[in-house]
């Protein structure tokens, strides 16, 4: 099977809301498939769908070549969730959370044990294997989930913001024990609000907006396409900004004008810049494009509640 998930226009509605607005995607096996967007896009709730969380409106959705709707509980065995919520039992050790969870997939105490021991290890967590939940940080927490997530071995992994709220190390822990479960062949699907995040983990991803997808391709790819490889950014009054326009007429470039900032997207920013180096006097950073560019580009930079 090479598509571990197959969505063909797939559809969630909550009354008159449309959370999810007819959307086409598949995963291929051993690769991290992620989903960005601004809050309310549709991100969670499609890969609610495809964790068997809530029931899709209409449309088709495949996971392991069995359908959400009639086969959830073959589905269920078979994957592993990361929830954007912390949920684990604040009652109960680190260790007995893990081994708990592990019972509902009919896993022996035994074996339970030996797993979590495992994955404790696995995840930098086995000096705190006999902590309650509250005496742990935020990034421990995080790692822990994503032990629970894999007491039974799933083939898919599904990550609901895995790293938000976590400092600089955690994050680049969690990134790491991330990269290496792709590697030894766990297909992933995550969303996120690190664009850094994506960049670093993703092998494809779709941009959603209002419950669509805005594009779909590699980082890379969607960088290449949507923006170029440069951007400048120049602090610039209005006068400047139609002297700029007005000498730059004709080469090939985009922008948007955001606040205060003007974004001069292009292939050559050299050229762009020597150009406009003349009538420039306000303050301006030249560099690489990235995801985030792409995803402002998009989505708009409105701020979203």
């Amino acid at each position: 099977m090479n598509f571990v998930v197959e969505a063909k226009a797939v559809f969630k509605e909550y009354g008159n809301i449309v959370a999810v607005a007819g959307i086409d995607f598949k995963v291929r096996r051993k690769e991290c498939f992620g989903f960005l967007g601004p809050n309310g896009a549709g991100k969670t709730t499609t890969i609610n769908l495809i964790s068997c969380y809530c029931k899709l409106t209409r449309g088709s959705l495949k996971v392991f070549g069995m359908d959400v709707g009639g086969e959830g509980r073959m589905i269920k065995a078979l994957i592993g969730v990361v929830p954007q919520e912390t949920n684990l039992d604040p009652d109960i050790t680190v260790l007995e959370n893990l081994i708990v969870y592990a019972r509902y997939f009919d896993i022996s105490r035994l074996r339970a044990r030996e797993k979590a021991q495992e994955l404790l290890e696995f995840l930098q967590l086995d000096e705190k294997r006999d902590d309650l939940i509250p005496n742990l940080s935020g990034g421990m927490k995080r790692r822990l989930l994503i032990a629970r997530a894999l007491i039974n071995d799933p083939r898919l992994l599904i990550l609901d913001e895995p790293t938000t709220g976590l400092d600089p190390q955690a994050r680049h822990l969690i990134w790491e024990k991330l990269r290496g479960l792709k590697k030894s062949g766990v297909t992933m699907v995550l969303t996120t609000h690190y664009m850094e995040e994506a960049e670093q983990l993703c092998d494809r991803i779709v941009i959603m907006e209002e419950g669509g997808i805005a594009a779909e391709g590699s980082p890379r790819d969607l960088v290449d396409r949507h923006v170029g490889r440069e951007v400048i950014e120049v602090r610039a009054t209005e006068g400047e900004e139609r002297q700029i326009l007005r000498m730059i007429k004709g080469m090939d470039f985009t922008w948007e004008r955001s606040g205060d900032t003007m974004y001069l997207f292009s292939r050559n920013g050299n050229m762009i810049l020597r150009r406009i180096m003349p009538v420039l006097k306000s303050e301006f950073l030249h560099r690489p494009a990235n995801l985030e560019d792409v995803f402002l580009k998009l989505t708009g930079r409105e701020l979203r509640e």
